[in-house]
């Protein structure tokens, strides 16, 4: 019961930051200069056209009612309708959500495939010069700007090497069915290979963006962790038994330094989707994130409030997520927690 509590409190902490972020938009509508009927009907909309669409979306309404209409067309889903395409901008989101999505994985998966060797290393060899060689790294790709890192990988990678394709998803003449989204696992699925390592090598750059921000962050909380955790009365018996640093990191360490490691990768990949808006720009991939760029510059208001609402919202699931399997992870936690709401 007290298990169940506990994500109950988390689920009510992410309905009231998504009612605050949906009434933070509603204010954003209203408070934008011009008028909102005219904006949906067109440049070139005659009044009673105009009033016809403010009937339509009821925008002659109170603003108190307009508010929990709002609402009400939130929990059925409805972000509104775009004024260029005149589609649902739910319907154009969930069409690049999987691209936005794959980028995710890829970054997450480079990410801790660096961070977490790196972590394990340096906390071995402690003070030795692996361990500073690895936090100077750490230290300088955290530092790096991600519009800074994003051209220098298309210069280098692109322009001087010539390795590595720059901007799209897919050469040219070459595509893969369009089953789930993803380029390089439609291409899997539909068992073209060569479309499978032509939509990889596209992905790379784009990932590394992401990823190297996340390996530094990953790879400084982990490392102290493990610290932390060599440190504590707890490994006193193992060394007693003269087990080697690097059994104590494996196999006693880094099962009790893994449960924050988790939160925070949550936390790190929620972020993702916030910033997909500079990649997938910068890399001309489709995603959440270029349809968001693509809204501003056309002046799409409605599908720029959508997209900025979804985006809040798989922000806010991603981290109740990654608290929930913290929970699950940590059993100290939950004590804490416990603790915490029993006072």
């Amino acid at each position: 019961m007290a298990y169940l509590r506990l994500i109950s409190q988390r689920l009510v902490m992410t309905i009231l930051t998504l009612w605050g972020l949906a009434t933070l938009v509603f204010l954003m509508i209203k408070l934008i200069p011009g008028d909102e009927a005219q904006v949906a009907a067109g440049p070139g909309a005659s009044p009673e056209q105009v009033a016809a669409v403010a009937r339509r979306l009821g925008l002659d309404l109170p603003p108190i009612e307009q508010y929990f209409n709002f609402l009400l067309r939130l929990l059925r889903g409805d972000l509104g309708t775009s004024v260029v395409s005149a589609k649902p901008v739910l319907t154009e989101l969930t069409a690049v959500l999987p691209s936005t999505f794959e980028l995710m994985i890829f970054a997450s998966l480079i990410g801790t495939l660096i961070a977490i060797p790196l972590a394990l290393v340096a906390a071995t060899y402690r003070g030795k010069a692996l361990d500073g060689v690895s936090r100077i790294v750490a230290v300088a790709g955290g530092a790096m700007p991600a519009f800074w890192l994003a051209l220098m990988l298309q210069y280098l990678f692109g322009n001087v090497w010539r390795i590595a394709p720059i901007s799209g998803q897919h050469s040219f003449g070459i595509s893969s069915p369009y089953i789930t989204g993803m380029p390089t696992l439609d291409a899997l699925i539909a068992g073209d290979f060569p479309a499978f390592f032509d939509a990889l090598s596209y992905i790379i750059l784009p990932a590394f963006v992401f990823a190297i921000p996340f390996a530094s962050q990953v790879f400084r909380l982990l490392r102290a962790t493990l610290l932390g955790v060599l440190a504590s009365d707890m490994m006193q018996p193992v060394r007693a038994k003269g087990a080697s640093t690097a059994r104590m990191v494996l196999r006693h360490a880094l099962p009790n330094a893994l449960p924050p490691t988790v939160s925070l990768i949550g936390v790190l990949v929620g972020g993702m989707v916030g910033g997909a808006i500079l990649v997938e720009t910068v890399f001309a991939r489709r995603g959440v994130g270029s349809f968001l760029a693509n809204s501003v510059a056309l002046k799409d208001t409605y599908a720029v409030l959508g997209a900025v609402m979804f985006v809040g919202i798989a922000v806010c699931l991603i981290n109740l997520i990654a608290d929930i399997a913290t929970l699950m992870l940590d059993p100290r936690v939950r004590r804490s927690q416990l603790a915490g709401g029993t006072r």
